[in-house]
């Protein structure tokens, strides 16, 4: 007679023990709905002006502004961490404790081992830049024998190696020490010969450097994307993937973009110049004034201070042809609305155009969210009320939102051609001048943003001291 007995109880239970794994295994939740259920997405980046930032609201910078949305389209938190070094970024992205990384990140062929990368949300060209006075690379030839840094781990790096196979005369240094402002400081200041980095991140940075140049494209624009663990769980990117299109769509992504990039390439080396020497002679004298007034009316000073720079270059006696006077150049009617009795008296300047700001924007429409509100407002208090809502009627009637910024500037140079202000209200206005004004005080105002908080909102400067990397540094002594 046969028995047929299990030769160990141990052996039962590893069986059954198996069985329940492999079963349990099959309701393992994807990484989409772990982040849902753990209630917060963890995300890498970089602290850095194109990426992610603090302003004195909070966290800022394009890709923060993308995070949030996306975390909140998910129903969960966002927990950003900025990391040193692009390769700790591309190590510590392991879906446990880290989702993904936004961190401007260019798509990378040499990384597809580490990391899946999303579809791109910017374009961005690799560019070779030098200081103004020497002489201006103009292709891989100029730049042999001469000391070219990049950052290391980047993109940037792998395609300067992948050059050196058939440019062995090509050499390059690497630095993980260093972020890309570092690197335009160094070719600002004449440290290095060139630098190799994306046109976005230049085209923030330049009013700062403004001895920084463009030698010549590396190659075509690349495109940036979010990067995500390398594994099989598709989950997320496909979530990723959705919120992208969605707010491609809606238009959400172009005004983004253009929130963080439209006004940043206002000011030339002249002009950077220029507003770094009157920075120090002349807005000392009137700090205190416009900390005053923004305090009173509930406005950021700096935007009070670069709208005055806009209007006057800070000239208390400014002057225009048309009988605007003063600091902030008030009309007449203007004066005596908001209760100035001497237009060139700079306090009362001052102070009166922050009224003024302050009603205009009052008189906007509810529906306009910020900070569009602000860009309206400067539009309005340029052109006037009637001319923006113009400009609006003209946004709606071609299919695009008049409570954008984004929208509205393009159709404002519009109100200077007949076949358009001869349908409008208020006819004819010099419309590209609201944009162009609108424009320069915003890059005016994030210098002075920078240049006032050089490590944090609660790091205090001291009136009357203020520090431009990389532009105060070029001028003269004793201007």
């Amino acid at each position: 007679m046969h028995r047929r007995t299990f030769r160990s109880p141990l052996l039962l239970a590893l069986i059954l023990g198996l069985g329940s794994t492999l079963l349990s295994g099959c309701d393992k939740p994807d990484r989409l709905e772990q982040i849902r259920s753990e209630g917060t997405l963890k995300v890498l980046t970089r602290n850095t002006p194109t990426t992610f930032y603090q302003d004195r609201h909070g966290d800022t910078g394009l890709e923060y502004e993308l995070s949030r949305r996306f975390a909140e389209s998910l129903g969960v938190k966002l927990e950003m961490t900025a990391i040193g070094t692009l390769d700790e970024i591309y190590q510590q992205l392991d879906g446990k404790n880290a989702h993904l990384a936004a961190a401007g990140l260019a798509i990378n062929p040499e990384r597809l081992d580490q990391a899946r990368y999303s579809s791109t949300y910017l374009e961005a060209t690799p560019q070779v830049v030098y200081r103004r006075g020497n002489r201006q690379p103009r292709g891989l030839d100029d730049l042999y024998g001469k000391r070219i840094m990049v950052l290391k781990g980047s993109s940037l790096a792998d395609q300067l190696r992948n050059l050196q196979l058939d440019n062995p005369e090509l050499v390059f240094e690497e630095s993980d020490s260093v972020e890309v402002v570092d690197l335009l400081r160094l070719v600002n200041d004449d440290e290095i010969d060139y630098a190799v980095l994306y046109s976005n991140e230049l085209v923030v940075n330049q009013a700062f450097y403004p001895a920084v140049r463009v030698g010549f494209d590396l190659s075509e624009p690349r495109g940036l994307a979010w990067a995500l663990p390398r594994d099989n769980d598709d989950s997320l990117l496909k979530a990723v993937e959705r919120f992208f299109t969605d707010i491609r769509t809606d238009g959400t992504l172009d005004q983004l973009i253009e929130r963080f990039y439209g006004h940043a390439d206002v000011l030339d080396y002249v002009g950077a110049q220029a507003f770094a020497r009157h920075m120090l002679q002349r807005l000392p004298r009137y700090e205190t004034w416009f900390r005053q007034a923004g305090d009173q009316y509930s406005l950021d000073w700096r935007l009070l201070a670069a709208m005055g720079y806009q209007e006057s270059l800070w000239d208390p006696e400014a002057r225009s042809p048309t009988g605007v006077r003063g600091l902030m150049m008030l009309t007449l009617p203007t004066a005596k609305f908001v209760g100035v009795t001497n237009r060139v008296d700079p306090k009362q300047s001052i102070f009166g155009g922050a009224r003024y700001l302050v009603w205009v924007r009052d008189q906007l429409s509810t529906d306009i969210p910020e900070p569009d509100r602000t860009w309206f407002a400067l539009a309005a208090y340029n052109v006037g009320l009637g001319h923006l809502d113009d400009a609006r009627i003209l946004t709606r009637n071609n299919g695009r939102d008049p409570n954008r910024w984004i929208d509205v500037k393009d159709h404002l140079p519009l109100l200077s051609k007949k076949q358009w202000y001869s349908q409008t209200r208020y006819g004819y206005a010099r419309g590209n001048e609201p944009v162009h004004y609108v424009q320069n005080i915003r890059r005016y105002h994030e210098i002075l943003q920078w240049v006032t908080q050089p490590l944090s909102e609660s790091a205090q400067v001291p009136e009357g001291q203020y520090h431009t990397p990389g532009i105060l540094e070029q001028l003269p002594q004793g201007i």
